[in-house]
């Protein structure tokens, strides 16, 4: 059985380093706004193994104009959960978050293999690939709240 809880921005490493980082030191995990108050971080349980994160960041993007915009970053699963549905529970749970914001807009850049796990989300692509160094080709996605 899984669960989403809410945790912090130090219990996110567990996974953002070995699926987002591998290979790079624990530091390359730090986000900019990871503390803020206004930021938030979901991890998704499989009984009381953390398998998932995401973080939502109240951020906007230049290219959108819309008023009240949030951001995801760093949503990854364990690869020994992936394909379970533990990115859709994340997603929901960070989308039902932002909704309770009153936002207008969810984006993210999405890595170019994720890109289809989005749109089935109800994502659109803007823009361009372009490319994040030592990270890899990215798009902005994004939602209409």
């Amino acid at each position: 059985m899984y669960s989403v809880k809410q945790i912090t921005s130090q219990q996110t490493y567990a996974v953002r380093q070995p699926v987002l980082r591998p290979g790079k030191p624990v530091e390359s995990c730090i986000f900019d706004g990871d503390d803020f108050p206004q930021t938030v971080h979901f991890g998704v349980y499989d009984s009381n193994n953390l398998a998932g994160i995401v973080s939502v960041f109240r951020v906007s993007h230049p290219g959108f104009s819309n008023a009240n915009q949030y951001q995801l970053r760093g949503m990854a699963v364990l690869p020994t959960h992936q394909k379970k549905g533990l990115g859709d529970l994340l997603l929901v749970a960070a989308e039902d978050y932002i909704k309770q914001q009153d936002a207008d807009l969810i984006w993210f850049n999405a890595r170019e293999v994720a890109v289809g796990f989005y749109s089935k989300a109800g994502y659109t692509i803007s823009g361009d690939l372009f490319e994040i160094p030592a990270v890899g080709p990215h798009y902005v996605m994004f939602k209409l709240v």
